[in-house]
Protein backbone atom coordinates (compact mmCIF):
# COMPACT_ATOMS: atom_id res chain seq x y z
CA UNK A 1 0.00 0.00 0.00
CA UNK A 2 1.83 3.60 -1.04
CA UNK A 3 2.50 5.72 1.81
CA UNK A 4 0.05 9.05 2.42
CA UNK A 5 2.39 12.18 1.54
CA UNK A 6 2.13 15.87 2.20
CA UNK A 7 0.62 17.63 -0.65
CA UNK A 8 0.64 21.61 1.33
CA UNK A 9 1.70 22.13 4.60
CA UNK A 10 2.35 21.46 7.64
CA UNK A 11 0.64 24.92 8.69
CA UNK A 12 0.94 26.08 12.31
CA UNK A 13 -1.70 28.33 12.61
CA UNK A 14 -2.96 29.15 16.22
CA UNK A 15 -0.83 28.77 18.73
CA UNK A 16 -1.67 30.14 23.17
CA UNK A 17 -0.12 29.24 26.46
CA UNK A 18 -0.79 25.59 25.69
CA UNK A 19 -2.95 25.22 22.83
CA UNK A 20 -2.16 25.26 18.97
CA UNK A 21 -3.42 23.96 15.37
CA UNK A 22 -1.71 22.54 12.84
CA UNK A 23 -3.45 22.21 8.93
CA UNK A 24 -2.07 20.06 6.37
CA UNK A 25 -3.31 19.24 2.98
CA UNK A 26 -2.94 15.06 1.90
CA UNK A 27 -2.83 12.95 -1.30
CA UNK A 28 -5.14 10.72 0.39
CA UNK A 29 -7.40 9.83 3.26
CA UNK A 30 -5.94 8.91 6.50
CA UNK A 31 -4.75 9.89 10.12
CA UNK A 32 -2.37 12.75 11.16
CA UNK A 33 -0.53 12.75 14.07
CA UNK A 34 1.16 15.42 15.85
CA UNK A 35 2.54 15.36 19.30
CA UNK A 36 0.54 12.77 19.79
CA UNK A 37 -2.61 13.86 18.63
CA UNK A 38 -4.64 12.11 16.50
CA UNK A 39 -7.21 13.59 13.37
CA UNK A 40 -8.77 12.22 10.58
CA UNK A 41 -8.25 13.85 7.27
CA UNK A 42 -11.89 14.66 5.84
CA UNK A 43 -12.09 14.95 2.32
CA UNK A 44 -13.72 18.10 -0.38
CA UNK A 45 -13.62 18.24 -3.96
CA UNK A 46 -11.23 15.23 -3.85
CA UNK A 47 -8.87 16.81 -2.12
CA UNK A 48 -8.12 15.86 1.41
CA UNK A 49 -7.36 18.32 4.75
CA UNK A 50 -6.81 17.37 8.45
CA UNK A 51 -6.79 20.51 11.33
CA UNK A 52 -4.96 19.09 14.43
CA UNK A 53 -5.84 20.75 17.53
CA UNK A 54 -3.10 20.17 20.52
CA UNK A 55 -3.44 20.72 23.77
CA UNK A 56 -1.89 20.33 27.23
CA UNK A 57 1.79 22.21 25.82
CA UNK A 58 4.12 23.81 28.35
CA UNK A 59 3.20 27.40 28.69
CA UNK A 60 6.65 29.42 27.37
CA UNK A 61 8.43 26.11 25.78
CA UNK A 62 10.14 25.15 22.26
CA UNK A 63 8.74 22.39 21.26
CA UNK A 64 9.90 20.52 17.91
CA UNK A 65 7.42 18.48 16.03
CA UNK A 66 7.14 15.68 13.48
CA UNK A 67 4.22 15.00 11.27
CA UNK A 68 3.09 11.75 10.69
CA UNK A 69 0.28 10.39 8.18
CA UNK A 70 -1.23 6.76 8.95
CA UNK A 71 2.43 6.23 11.57
CA UNK A 72 4.50 7.37 8.32
CA UNK A 73 6.58 10.15 9.15
CA UNK A 74 6.63 12.71 6.28
CA UNK A 75 7.70 15.73 8.15
CA UNK A 76 10.21 17.34 8.31
CA UNK A 77 11.82 16.08 5.16
CA UNK A 78 14.92 14.51 5.51
CA UNK A 79 16.85 16.62 2.54
CA UNK A 80 15.84 20.03 4.21
CA UNK A 81 18.47 22.37 4.77
CA UNK A 82 16.29 24.15 7.44
CA UNK A 83 16.01 23.34 11.14
CA UNK A 84 13.17 21.44 12.49
CA UNK A 85 9.98 22.97 13.18
CA UNK A 86 8.64 24.07 16.33
CA UNK A 87 5.88 25.28 18.23
CA UNK A 88 6.55 28.42 20.93
CA UNK A 89 3.77 28.70 23.88
CA UNK A 90 3.52 32.37 24.93
CA UNK A 91 6.10 33.41 27.31
CA UNK A 92 5.55 34.52 30.82
CA UNK A 93 7.28 37.78 30.07
CA UNK A 94 6.32 40.95 28.38
CA UNK A 95 7.80 40.63 24.55
CA UNK A 96 6.08 40.21 21.70
CA UNK A 97 6.80 40.44 17.92
CA UNK A 98 4.00 40.67 15.05
CA UNK A 99 5.37 40.45 11.59
CA UNK A 100 3.03 41.69 9.10
CA UNK A 101 2.80 42.42 5.42
CA UNK A 102 0.33 41.47 2.42
CA UNK A 103 0.46 41.12 -1.75
CA UNK A 104 2.77 38.05 -2.56
CA UNK A 105 2.83 37.04 -6.21
CA UNK A 106 4.09 33.25 -7.03
CA UNK A 107 7.00 33.55 -9.79
CA UNK A 108 10.29 31.73 -9.54
CA UNK A 109 13.63 32.61 -7.81
CA UNK A 110 15.61 33.16 -11.06
CA UNK A 111 17.31 35.98 -12.53
CA UNK A 112 14.17 36.80 -14.55
CA UNK A 113 11.80 36.29 -11.48
CA UNK A 114 13.80 38.54 -9.50
CA UNK A 115 14.35 40.89 -11.76
CA UNK A 116 10.65 41.53 -12.47
CA UNK A 117 9.11 40.84 -8.86
CA UNK A 118 12.21 41.08 -6.94
CA UNK A 119 13.23 39.70 -3.90
CA UNK A 120 10.57 37.39 -1.96
CA UNK A 121 10.29 39.03 1.89
CA UNK A 122 8.54 36.18 3.64
CA UNK A 123 12.12 34.10 1.78
CA UNK A 124 14.06 36.60 3.28
CA UNK A 125 12.45 36.43 6.39
CA UNK A 126 13.24 32.43 6.52
CA UNK A 127 16.23 32.42 5.63
CA UNK A 128 17.13 35.55 8.32
CA UNK A 129 15.47 33.01 10.98
CA UNK A 130 17.32 30.12 9.94
CA UNK A 131 20.86 32.31 11.14
CA UNK A 132 18.97 33.90 14.44
CA UNK A 133 18.53 33.27 17.81
CA UNK A 134 14.82 31.89 18.03
CA UNK A 135 14.29 35.00 20.50
CA UNK A 136 14.53 37.26 17.57
CA UNK A 137 11.97 34.91 15.23
CA UNK A 138 8.33 36.68 15.13
CA UNK A 139 5.77 35.15 17.70
CA UNK A 140 3.33 35.92 14.90
CA UNK A 141 2.93 36.78 11.32
CA UNK A 142 -0.38 38.44 10.08
CA UNK A 143 -0.45 37.76 6.09
CA UNK A 144 -2.91 41.08 5.29
CA UNK A 145 -4.55 39.85 1.98
CA UNK A 146 -3.54 39.17 -1.40
CA UNK A 147 -1.59 35.63 -0.53
CA UNK A 148 -2.80 34.27 -3.72
CA UNK A 149 -3.61 35.95 -7.53
CA UNK A 150 -6.89 34.73 -8.94
CA UNK A 151 -6.95 37.09 -11.41
CA UNK A 152 -3.25 37.14 -12.20
CA UNK A 153 -2.20 33.42 -12.13
CA UNK A 154 2.04 32.84 -12.76
CA UNK A 155 3.20 31.76 -16.02
CA UNK A 156 3.79 28.95 -14.62
CA UNK A 157 0.10 27.91 -14.21
CA UNK A 158 -1.20 29.65 -17.35
CA UNK A 159 -1.01 27.26 -19.81
CA UNK A 160 -3.16 24.31 -16.91
CA UNK A 161 -5.52 26.87 -16.19
CA UNK A 162 -6.12 27.38 -20.56
CA UNK A 163 -6.67 23.73 -21.25
CA UNK A 164 -8.60 23.52 -18.46
CA UNK A 165 -11.05 26.19 -19.66
CA UNK A 166 -10.80 24.63 -23.40
CA UNK A 167 -14.36 24.32 -24.69
CA UNK A 168 -15.67 27.33 -22.09
CA UNK A 169 -18.48 29.65 -24.04
CA UNK A 170 -17.38 33.15 -25.35
CA UNK A 171 -18.77 35.10 -21.75
CA UNK A 172 -15.92 33.28 -20.79
CA UNK A 173 -13.33 35.32 -22.60
CA UNK A 174 -12.18 37.51 -20.22
CA UNK A 175 -11.35 35.37 -17.46
CA UNK A 176 -9.95 32.18 -19.49
CA UNK A 177 -7.02 33.23 -18.53
CA UNK A 178 -8.00 33.73 -14.55
CA UNK A 179 -8.44 31.03 -11.65
CA UNK A 180 -12.27 29.53 -12.25
CA UNK A 181 -12.92 26.79 -9.43
CA UNK A 182 -12.39 25.77 -6.21
CA UNK A 183 -9.71 23.26 -8.11
CA UNK A 184 -7.96 25.81 -9.77
CA UNK A 185 -8.01 27.40 -6.56
CA UNK A 186 -5.74 24.71 -4.86
CA UNK A 187 -3.53 25.09 -7.68
CA UNK A 188 -2.75 28.52 -6.65
CA UNK A 189 -2.03 27.55 -3.13
CA UNK A 190 0.41 24.87 -3.65
CA UNK A 191 2.45 27.01 -5.74
CA UNK A 192 2.57 29.66 -3.26
CA UNK A 193 2.97 27.97 0.01
CA UNK A 194 5.14 24.92 -0.77
CA UNK A 195 8.28 26.63 -1.68
CA UNK A 196 10.72 25.09 0.91
CA UNK A 197 11.48 28.14 2.67
CA UNK A 198 8.04 29.06 2.64
CA UNK A 199 6.76 26.20 3.98
CA UNK A 200 9.16 25.86 6.95
CA UNK A 201 8.22 29.42 7.51
CA UNK A 202 4.85 28.74 7.76
CA UNK A 203 5.32 25.34 9.50
CA UNK A 204 7.00 27.14 12.69
CA UNK A 205 5.68 31.10 12.91
CA UNK A 206 1.84 30.82 13.99
CA UNK A 207 -0.15 32.73 11.15
CA UNK A 208 -3.59 34.97 10.80
CA UNK A 209 -4.70 35.66 7.37
CA UNK A 210 -6.94 38.09 6.02
CA UNK A 211 -8.38 37.61 2.27
CA UNK A 212 -8.63 40.90 0.18
CA UNK A 213 -9.90 41.67 -3.69
CA UNK A 214 -7.33 39.75 -5.51
CA UNK A 215 -8.19 36.42 -3.46
CA UNK A 216 -11.41 36.67 -5.85
CA UNK A 217 -10.87 39.26 -8.58
CA UNK A 218 -9.39 43.10 -8.41
CA UNK A 219 -11.97 45.40 -7.88
CA UNK A 220 -13.99 42.90 -5.69
CA UNK A 221 -17.10 45.21 -3.91
CA UNK A 222 -15.66 48.61 -4.95
CA UNK A 223 -19.50 49.80 -5.67
CA UNK A 224 -23.07 48.50 -5.77
CA UNK A 225 -22.00 48.88 -10.14
CA UNK A 226 -19.02 47.11 -9.85
CA UNK A 227 -21.43 44.55 -8.37
CA UNK A 228 -24.42 44.65 -10.63
CA UNK A 229 -22.45 44.03 -13.28
CA UNK A 230 -20.22 40.78 -12.38
CA UNK A 231 -23.04 38.89 -10.96
CA UNK A 232 -24.70 38.77 -14.51
CA UNK A 233 -21.31 37.19 -15.53
CA UNK A 234 -21.74 33.46 -16.54
CA UNK A 235 -18.49 32.34 -14.96
CA UNK A 236 -19.10 34.34 -11.55
CA UNK A 237 -21.30 31.20 -9.46
CA UNK A 238 -18.16 29.36 -9.79
CA UNK A 239 -15.06 31.76 -8.88
CA UNK A 240 -17.13 32.77 -6.09
CA UNK A 241 -18.20 29.31 -4.57
CA UNK A 242 -14.29 28.13 -5.53
CA UNK A 243 -13.14 31.39 -3.50
CA UNK A 244 -14.87 31.14 -0.89
CA UNK A 245 -14.77 27.57 -0.06
CA UNK A 246 -10.72 27.38 -0.59
CA UNK A 247 -10.79 30.60 1.54
CA UNK A 248 -12.66 29.31 4.75
CA UNK A 249 -10.15 25.62 4.16
CA UNK A 250 -6.73 27.30 3.56
CA UNK A 251 -6.47 30.92 5.43
CA UNK A 252 -9.84 31.60 7.75
CA UNK A 253 -10.26 27.75 9.44
CA UNK A 254 -6.47 28.13 11.19
CA UNK A 255 -7.50 31.71 12.40
CA UNK A 256 -10.14 30.40 14.92
CA UNK A 257 -9.05 29.25 18.51
CA UNK A 258 -9.51 25.59 19.26
CA UNK A 259 -12.66 27.14 21.21
CA UNK A 260 -14.16 28.98 18.53
CA UNK A 261 -13.92 25.97 16.61
CA UNK A 262 -15.83 23.78 19.05
CA UNK A 263 -18.50 26.76 18.30
CA UNK A 264 -18.01 26.60 14.90
CA UNK A 265 -20.68 24.64 12.72
CA UNK A 266 -19.10 25.03 8.92
CA UNK A 267 -16.26 23.14 10.99
CA UNK A 268 -18.59 20.58 12.50
CA UNK A 269 -19.95 19.71 9.28
CA UNK A 270 -16.81 18.62 7.38
CA UNK A 271 -16.42 16.14 9.91
CA UNK A 272 -19.38 14.69 9.91
CA UNK A 273 -19.82 10.85 8.26
CA UNK A 274 -21.32 11.96 5.05
CA UNK A 275 -20.44 11.41 1.78
CA UNK A 276 -17.35 13.33 -0.14
CA UNK A 277 -20.38 14.70 -2.66
CA UNK A 278 -22.30 15.73 0.25
CA UNK A 279 -19.50 17.59 2.34
CA UNK A 280 -18.64 19.59 -0.94
CA UNK A 281 -22.02 20.41 -1.72
CA UNK A 282 -22.74 21.63 1.66
CA UNK A 283 -19.59 23.74 1.86
CA UNK A 284 -19.96 25.21 -1.61
CA UNK A 285 -23.37 26.08 -0.41
CA UNK A 286 -21.82 27.85 2.46
CA UNK A 287 -19.42 29.64 -0.05
CA UNK A 288 -22.11 30.88 -2.25
CA UNK A 289 -24.22 32.59 0.93
CA UNK A 290 -21.14 34.34 2.54
CA UNK A 291 -21.01 36.42 -0.71
CA UNK A 292 -24.78 36.71 -1.44
CA UNK A 293 -25.89 37.29 1.96
CA UNK A 294 -22.22 38.85 3.82
CA UNK A 295 -24.21 38.52 7.59
CA UNK A 296 -24.33 34.62 7.27
CA UNK A 297 -20.33 34.56 7.34
CA UNK A 298 -17.95 36.40 9.82
CA UNK A 299 -14.26 36.38 8.43
CA UNK A 300 -13.35 38.73 10.99
CA UNK A 301 -11.31 37.46 14.09
CA UNK A 302 -9.45 38.30 17.40
CA UNK A 303 -6.67 37.15 19.25
CA UNK A 304 -5.14 37.96 22.42
CA UNK A 305 -1.18 37.55 22.25
CA UNK A 306 0.91 37.52 25.43
CA UNK A 307 0.51 36.75 29.01
CA UNK A 308 -1.11 37.90 32.20
CA UNK A 309 1.62 40.52 32.17
CA UNK A 310 0.75 41.99 28.75
CA UNK A 311 -2.16 42.48 27.64
CA UNK A 312 -2.37 42.22 23.56
CA UNK A 313 -5.41 42.27 21.67
CA UNK A 314 -5.39 42.01 17.74
CA UNK A 315 -8.80 42.55 15.65
CA UNK A 316 -8.47 41.19 12.34
CA UNK A 317 -10.96 43.13 10.16
CA UNK A 318 -12.78 41.85 7.20
CA UNK A 319 -13.09 45.15 5.04
CA UNK A 320 -14.25 43.43 1.40
CA UNK A 321 -16.51 40.67 2.08
CA UNK A 322 -19.07 42.54 4.73
CA UNK A 323 -18.98 45.81 2.99
CA UNK A 324 -22.26 47.57 2.21
CA UNK A 325 -22.55 48.94 -1.46
CA UNK A 326 -26.01 51.15 -0.85
CA UNK A 327 -25.26 54.04 -1.92
CA UNK A 328 -27.71 55.34 1.11
CA UNK A 329 -26.00 53.39 3.38
CA UNK A 330 -23.12 52.48 2.71
CA UNK A 331 -19.79 51.28 4.81
CA UNK A 332 -16.89 49.24 4.74
CA UNK A 333 -18.12 46.89 6.99
CA UNK A 334 -21.66 46.21 7.32
CA UNK A 335 -23.70 46.69 10.44
CA UNK A 336 -23.50 43.66 12.51
CA UNK A 337 -19.41 43.86 11.54
CA UNK A 338 -19.04 47.17 13.10
CA UNK A 339 -20.97 46.12 16.50
CA UNK A 340 -18.42 42.85 16.54
CA UNK A 341 -15.71 45.49 15.88
CA UNK A 342 -16.94 47.83 18.66
CA UNK A 343 -17.30 45.49 21.07
CA UNK A 344 -14.12 43.32 21.02
CA UNK A 345 -12.13 46.98 20.79
CA UNK A 346 -14.02 47.91 23.85
CA UNK A 347 -14.12 44.60 26.30
CA UNK A 348 -10.81 42.99 26.80
CA UNK A 349 -10.76 39.29 28.12
CA UNK A 350 -12.01 39.10 31.96
CA UNK A 351 -9.05 40.08 34.37
CA UNK A 352 -7.09 41.79 31.86
CA UNK A 353 -6.87 45.16 30.19
CA UNK A 354 -5.64 46.62 26.51
CA UNK A 355 -1.80 47.71 26.86
CA UNK A 356 -2.22 48.03 23.19
CA UNK A 357 -4.71 47.22 20.60
CA UNK A 358 -3.60 46.06 17.04
CA UNK A 359 -6.77 46.82 14.53
CA UNK A 360 -4.98 44.67 11.13
CA UNK A 361 -7.52 45.63 7.62
CA UNK A 362 -6.06 44.86 4.41
CA UNK A 363 -6.93 48.20 3.29
CA UNK A 364 -5.16 51.55 4.73
CA UNK A 365 -7.05 53.46 7.13
CA UNK A 366 -4.88 56.51 7.16
CA UNK A 367 -3.64 57.42 3.64
CA UNK A 368 -1.57 60.36 2.12
CA UNK A 369 -3.91 63.04 2.97
CA UNK A 370 -4.06 64.08 -1.07
CA UNK A 371 -5.18 60.94 -1.74
CA UNK A 372 -7.57 60.54 1.61
CA UNK A 373 -9.08 64.16 -0.08
CA UNK A 374 -9.31 62.68 -3.37
CA UNK A 375 -11.52 59.38 -1.87
CA UNK A 376 -13.40 61.62 -0.29
CA UNK A 377 -14.04 63.81 -2.88
CA UNK A 378 -14.69 60.89 -5.46
CA UNK A 379 -17.53 59.17 -2.97
CA UNK A 380 -19.14 62.63 -3.08
CA UNK A 381 -19.27 62.73 -6.52
CA UNK A 382 -20.40 58.79 -7.43
CA UNK A 383 -23.30 59.39 -5.05
CA UNK A 384 -24.12 62.28 -6.79
CA UNK A 385 -22.58 65.68 -5.62
CA UNK A 386 -21.92 66.53 -9.54
CA UNK A 387 -24.76 65.64 -11.24
CA UNK A 388 -27.38 62.41 -10.69
CA UNK A 389 -26.02 61.68 -14.12
CA UNK A 390 -23.14 62.77 -16.03
CA UNK A 391 -21.18 63.42 -12.64
CA UNK A 392 -21.78 59.86 -10.97
CA UNK A 393 -21.32 57.99 -13.94
CA UNK A 394 -17.88 60.34 -14.08
CA UNK A 395 -17.38 59.46 -10.40
CA UNK A 396 -18.11 55.82 -10.45
CA UNK A 397 -15.57 55.02 -13.42
CA UNK A 398 -12.69 56.93 -11.50
CA UNK A 399 -13.74 55.20 -8.27
CA UNK A 400 -12.86 51.55 -10.61
CA UNK A 401 -10.07 53.18 -12.75
CA UNK A 402 -8.19 54.55 -10.03
CA UNK A 403 -9.00 51.53 -6.85
CA UNK A 404 -10.03 54.39 -4.68
CA UNK A 405 -11.87 52.45 -2.36
CA UNK A 406 -9.87 52.42 1.10
CA UNK A 407 -11.19 53.44 4.53
CA UNK A 408 -11.39 57.10 3.21
CA UNK A 409 -13.58 56.20 0.33
CA UNK A 410 -16.61 55.22 2.87
CA UNK A 411 -16.49 58.62 4.82
CA UNK A 412 -19.32 57.05 7.56
CA UNK A 413 -17.16 53.77 8.52
CA UNK A 414 -14.08 56.42 8.62
CA UNK A 415 -15.97 58.22 11.13
CA UNK A 416 -16.97 55.81 13.40
CA UNK A 417 -13.56 54.31 13.35
CA UNK A 418 -12.19 58.02 14.47
CA UNK A 419 -15.20 57.74 17.53
CA UNK A 420 -14.07 54.25 18.58
CA UNK A 421 -10.37 55.78 18.65
CA UNK A 422 -11.46 58.70 20.97
CA UNK A 423 -13.65 56.36 22.95
CA UNK A 424 -10.56 53.92 23.80
CA UNK A 425 -8.33 57.08 24.38
CA UNK A 426 -10.76 57.75 27.45
CA UNK A 427 -10.45 54.10 28.87
CA UNK A 428 -9.57 54.26 33.03
CA UNK A 429 -6.96 52.10 31.40
CA UNK A 430 -5.74 53.93 28.39
CA UNK A 431 -3.43 51.67 25.96
CA UNK A 432 -0.43 52.49 25.30
CA UNK A 433 -0.77 52.42 21.38
CA UNK A 434 -3.59 51.69 18.86
CA UNK A 435 -1.79 50.16 15.88
CA UNK A 436 -3.96 50.11 12.73
CA UNK A 437 -2.13 47.43 10.51
CA UNK A 438 -2.68 47.66 6.55
CA UNK A 439 -1.08 46.64 3.23
CA UNK A 440 -2.74 46.46 -0.61
CA UNK A 441 -1.56 50.12 -1.34
CA UNK A 442 2.32 48.30 -2.79
CA UNK A 443 3.70 50.75 -1.19
CA UNK A 444 4.76 50.79 2.92
CA UNK A 445 4.79 53.64 5.32
CA UNK A 446 4.19 55.02 9.14
CA UNK A 447 1.46 57.59 9.99
CA UNK A 448 1.16 59.13 13.35
CA UNK A 449 -2.25 60.58 14.59
CA UNK A 450 -3.54 62.93 16.80
CA UNK A 451 -7.06 63.07 17.96
CA UNK A 452 -8.20 66.85 19.13
CA UNK A 453 -8.41 66.93 22.84
CA UNK A 454 -6.12 64.14 23.82
CA UNK A 455 -2.82 63.38 24.74
CA UNK A 456 -0.78 62.38 21.63
CA UNK A 457 1.51 60.70 23.76
CA UNK A 458 -1.73 58.15 25.29
CA UNK A 459 -2.60 56.07 23.34
CA UNK A 460 0.09 56.44 20.46
CA UNK A 461 -1.83 56.24 17.56
CA UNK A 462 -0.19 55.22 14.48
CA UNK A 463 -1.31 54.04 10.72
CA UNK A 464 1.73 50.99 9.86
CA UNK A 465 1.13 49.99 6.15
CA UNK A 466 3.88 47.40 4.98
CA UNK A 467 3.31 46.12 0.67
CA UNK A 468 4.01 44.43 -0.81
CA UNK A 469 5.86 40.84 0.16
CA UNK A 470 6.40 40.32 -3.52
CA UNK A 471 4.37 42.18 -6.50
CA UNK A 472 6.46 45.41 -6.73
CA UNK A 473 4.56 48.78 -8.05
CA UNK A 474 5.29 50.53 -11.88
CA UNK A 475 7.94 52.99 -12.21
CA UNK A 476 4.47 55.47 -13.08
CA UNK A 477 2.14 54.92 -10.25
CA UNK A 478 5.10 55.29 -7.31
CA UNK A 479 5.59 58.63 -8.93
CA UNK A 480 2.03 59.75 -8.35
CA UNK A 481 1.92 57.93 -5.01
CA UNK A 482 4.78 60.83 -4.21
CA UNK A 483 3.25 63.22 -5.82
CA UNK A 484 -0.41 62.76 -3.86
CA UNK A 485 2.14 63.22 -0.64
CA UNK A 486 3.56 66.49 -1.91
CA UNK A 487 1.72 69.99 0.02
CA UNK A 488 0.41 71.39 -3.50
CA UNK A 489 -0.98 68.42 -4.28
CA UNK A 490 -2.95 67.74 -1.50
CA UNK A 491 -4.28 71.36 -0.84
CA UNK A 492 -5.66 70.80 -3.98
CA UNK A 493 -7.56 67.85 -2.98
CA UNK A 494 -9.20 69.13 -0.51
CA UNK A 495 -10.42 71.76 -1.88
CA UNK A 496 -11.70 69.94 -5.16
CA UNK A 497 -12.82 67.53 -1.64
CA UNK A 498 -15.03 70.48 -0.36
CA UNK A 499 -16.12 71.60 -3.24
CA UNK A 500 -18.22 68.48 -3.53
CA UNK A 501 -19.27 69.36 0.37
CA UNK A 502 -17.14 66.78 1.83
CA UNK A 503 -16.79 67.47 5.63
CA UNK A 504 -13.23 67.40 7.27
CA UNK A 505 -12.71 64.28 9.98
CA UNK A 506 -11.51 65.27 13.29
CA UNK A 507 -8.45 63.56 12.94
CA UNK A 508 -4.91 64.41 12.16
CA UNK A 509 -2.22 62.65 10.86
CA UNK A 510 0.92 62.63 8.61
CA UNK A 511 3.10 60.45 7.22
CA UNK A 512 6.23 60.37 8.94
CA UNK A 513 8.23 57.25 7.46
CA UNK A 514 7.88 56.19 3.95
CA UNK A 515 6.55 55.73 1.44
CA UNK A 516 8.85 52.80 0.22
CA UNK A 517 8.41 51.05 -2.96
CA UNK A 518 10.81 47.68 -1.89
CA UNK A 519 9.23 44.35 -1.61
CA UNK A 520 9.46 43.80 2.36
CA UNK A 521 7.64 43.24 5.94
CA UNK A 522 7.39 44.99 9.18
CA UNK A 523 7.71 43.58 13.07
CA UNK A 524 5.93 45.33 15.73
CA UNK A 525 8.30 44.69 18.79
CA UNK A 526 6.04 45.03 21.95
CA UNK A 527 7.80 45.28 25.11
CA UNK A 528 5.72 45.90 28.46
CA UNK A 529 4.24 49.45 27.71
CA UNK A 530 6.47 49.93 24.80
CA UNK A 531 6.00 49.95 20.95
CA UNK A 532 8.59 50.31 18.00
CA UNK A 533 8.21 48.93 14.20
CA UNK A 534 11.39 47.29 12.29
CA UNK A 535 11.20 48.28 9.08
CA UNK A 536 12.76 45.28 6.43
CA UNK A 537 12.91 45.48 2.87
CA UNK A 538 13.91 42.40 0.70
CA UNK A 539 17.88 42.04 -1.12
CA UNK A 540 19.86 39.29 -2.48
CA UNK A 541 22.89 38.99 -1.24
CA UNK A 542 25.68 36.81 -2.94
CA UNK A 543 22.83 34.88 -4.64
CA UNK A 544 20.70 34.49 -1.06
CA UNK A 545 17.48 36.35 -0.36
CA UNK A 546 17.50 38.04 2.84
CA UNK A 547 16.27 41.29 4.23
CA UNK A 548 18.08 44.89 5.09
CA UNK A 549 16.95 46.55 8.22
CA UNK A 550 15.39 50.35 6.22
CA UNK A 551 14.30 51.77 9.99
CA UNK A 552 13.46 50.92 13.42
CA UNK A 553 10.71 53.74 14.31
CA UNK A 554 9.87 54.66 17.98
CA UNK A 555 6.05 54.15 17.98
CA UNK A 556 5.31 54.79 22.08
CA UNK A 557 5.87 57.85 23.85
CA UNK A 558 5.31 61.88 22.95
CA UNK A 559 5.39 62.08 19.24
CA UNK A 560 8.40 64.03 17.84
CA UNK A 561 7.71 67.56 16.53
CA UNK A 562 7.25 67.39 13.18
CA UNK A 563 9.24 68.65 10.71
CA UNK A 564 8.97 71.86 8.92
CA UNK A 565 8.13 71.93 5.61
CA UNK A 566 9.63 75.28 4.36
CA UNK A 567 12.44 77.80 6.11
CA UNK A 568 11.46 81.33 6.23
CA UNK A 569 14.63 82.84 4.65
CA UNK A 570 16.36 85.26 6.82
CA UNK A 571 16.40 88.60 5.73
Amino acid sequence: MTTASLVVGPLLRYVDTTRATVWVETDRPCTVRILGQDAPTWTVHGHHYALVVIEGLQPGSVIPYTVALDDTQVWPEPATTFPPSVMRTFRDDDEFRLAFGSCRRSAPFDEAGLKQFGADALVGLANKMRDAPIEEWPDAIFLGGDQVYADTPSEALLERIRTAHEGKPEDWDEVRDEIGNFEEYTWLYSESWTPEPIRWLLSTVPTCMLLDDHDLRDDWNTSQTWRDWVTKQAWWPDRVRGAFASYWIYQHLGNLSPSELELDTTWAMVRMDISDAERSERLDAFAWRSDAEPDSARWSYYRDFGSEKLGIRMLAIDSRCSRRLDPDDRGIVDHVEREWLQEKATHPAEGQNFDHLIVASPLPFLVAKGIHHMEGWNEAVAGGAWGPNRGKRFGEWVRQEVDLEHWPAFRKSFGIVVDLLRTIAKFEHTPASVLVLSGDVHCSYTARATLPGIDPAVPALHQLTMSPFRNPLEPQIRFANRALKARGVRGFMHLLARSARVEDVDIDWDIDNGPWFENGVMTVVIRGRDAQVEVDHACVDNGVQGLRRTATIQLTGPPPPRRKLFRRRRT
